[in-house]
């Protein structure tokens, strides 16, 4: 049972932060320097997949792909156009464990996806419609090419840029996620992105008594959390963020 006063703690804390103001300094922020939903779309698929570890570190490196992209993305991708940055078999590093030959071949199989059905995103609706199988869809196709560094190859663990992803893309209403799938995914169904901070807080509020971020540790989560918000369960992301800046 979770105590009335932390349902409406979480509560106030979602209508505070969930605003235009939260993208400043998230990974957010760079799908909203591109025009179109074609490219909204590919920065923030790419911004999720590097989107781990210190903030100081990767968000240059996401701003260095927007860079080199000129804001079109998705032609960067689909035209391969990323080999003149990232050419295959450079095996300096990128960023932490991603080689620049890591983010060619993932870059490479990211292009073949975009060139056969168009968009992740009509990849993603001919197989899915929560999210749950989302994550199978979009983690399998990477996974059948031998990508499973950048992208999850399956979902043992709690695929947090993943499900971060999916909420950009299927949260609609928003002044921080787009809802550009919000036709095809059900919000109700997405899954709580969950990191070891996430938990520890999550463990602090009696929303979660287990100790590791697996995906059942996320669906757990998502639970509780739509029993305070049960139209819309990753509002408690926001929440759960205006938590931890208040008492971190």
């Amino acid at each position: 049972m979770i105590p009335k006063a932390t349902r409406q703690m979480l509560r106030d804390y979602a209508d505070r932060y969930e605003t235009a103001s939260f993208i400043n300094g998230d990974p957010s922020w760079f799908m909203h320097q591109v025009a179109g939903a074609e490219n909204q779309e590919a920065m923030a698929f790419l911004a999720s997949c590097l989107s781990y570890g210190n903030r100081q570190q990767f968000m240059p490196k996401i701003q260095w792909l927007l860079d080199r992209s000129r804001g079109d993305v998705h032609q960067w991708i689909a035209g391969m156009e990323f080999a003149v940055s990232l050419p295959a078999g450079d095996n300096s590093c990128f960023y932490r464990l991603y080689t620049v030959d890591t983010m060619h071949q993932f870059l490479l199989t990211y292009s073949c996806l975009l060139n056969q059905y168009g968009t992740l995103g009509r990849y993603v609706s001919a197989r899915a419609s929560t999210g749950p199988e989302a994550i199978d869809a979009i983690s399998g196709y990477f996974a059948r090419s031998g990508i499973s560094l950048v992208v999850p190859k399956d979902t043992h663990s709690a695929c947090k840029r993943l499900c971060m992803f999916l909420r950009w893309m299927v949260r609609d209403g928003s002044p921080v996620d787009l809802g550009l799938w919000a036709e095809f995914i059900d919000r109700r169904t997405l899954i709580m992105p969950l990191d070891t901070h996430v938990l520890s807080l999550s463990r602090s509020l009696g929303l979660l008594s287990c100790s590791a971020a697996s995906m059942a540790a996320a669906l757990r989560l998502t639970a509780a959390l739509a029993r305070i918000f049960p139209d819309d369960p990753l509002r408690g992301d926001f929440a759960l963020f205006g938590r931890s800046i208040n008492y971190p």
